[in-house]
């Protein structure tokens, strides 16, 4: 396991910083504007929980500028680090210290991007942590919000998933099985992810890692976030991350419409 470490960066070296932290294994930042430069406009804190899968192209400070885009001011701040769990998030100083530091609104739970797929990891590691998170995060008046990640491109053959799919869908019953215990809502990157690939598998959203997002995945990432914290199709927002105009479009309305689909099938807020 890496060392733990925590960073803070402005808001202008966010991504940059982040970036070039992913070979060091961690990345901690307070990005953007505070909730206090918001004006008279109500202002939703996030704070997001992970390792790499949110800290690769600054996936916090992408939803905070998407988010702005729609007319909703947004602080946020992250504790990740390479490979973290929720395990370790459960007992790590610097996530408690995050986490009491102020009122949050929502805060994001990442797994490791295999545990939740591996029916036994899950529920010796994964799910007692969760418990554990999730009942301090609503002692704090804040809604804990899961960040379900895709899988892998070429799946888990050495747990018996040869294929991306076969992983997806048990890092989905991963998700599935916890948030339906205790009532806690879902982003699905992770079912948007599938949706794209198999729609528009022109749109690159693994590196050549074969797991970390492209710009492209962290985009899809912050839409889904988007349209799952403020219950609106992130469709035709000027911020497009990047990304030719096209392709945000596309992204926009893929993560709009997973959301809306995978809260009707699983019957979840």
């Amino acid at each position: 396991m890496v060392a733990t470490h925590r960073f803070r960066v402005t808001a202008a070296l966010g991504l940059a910083a982040c970036t070039a932290l992913f070979a060091l294994g961690g990345c901690g930042t307070v990005a953007g504007p505070t909730c206090s430069d918001s004006g008279p406009a109500t202002c939703v804190r996030v704070l997001f929980l992970g390792n790499s899968y949110t800290y690769v192209n600054d996936l916090p400070g992408t939803f905070a500028q998407l988010s702005q885009s729609g007319g909703h001011p947004v602080q946020v701040a992250m504790v990740a680090n390479g490979g973290e769990t929720l395990a370790e998030h459960s007992v790590s100083s610097d996530s408690m210290k995050e986490l009491s530091s102020q009122s949050w609104n929502f805060v994001v739970l990442q797994e490791q991007s295999e545990i939740p797929s591996v029916a036994g990891s899950r529920s010796a590691s994964m799910y007692p942590a969760a418990r554990t998170l999730v009942d301090r995060i609503e002692a704090g008046r804040a809604t804990p919000l899961f960040f379900m990640t895709w899988a892998h491109r070429d799946g888990l053959p050495a747990s018996g998933m040869p294929g991306y799919e076969r992983m997806q869908l048990a890092i989905e019953d991963g998700y599935q099985g916890i948030a339906r215990e205790l009532g806690v809502p879902v982003a699905p990157v992770g079912y948007a992810w599938f949706v794209v690939r198999r729609a528009h598998p022109e749109i690159g959203l693994w590196q050549d890692d074969g797991s970390h997002p492209t710009a492209a995945g962290t985009y899809l990432a912050a839409c889904v976030f988007y349209a799952a914290i403020f219950r609106q199709s992130p469709e035709g927002l000027a911020f497009e991350g990047g990304l030719a105009e096209a392709q945000a479009r596309v992204l926009q309305a893929e993560a709009g419409r997973s959301v809306l689909d995978l809260q009707a099938q699983w019957g979840l807020r």
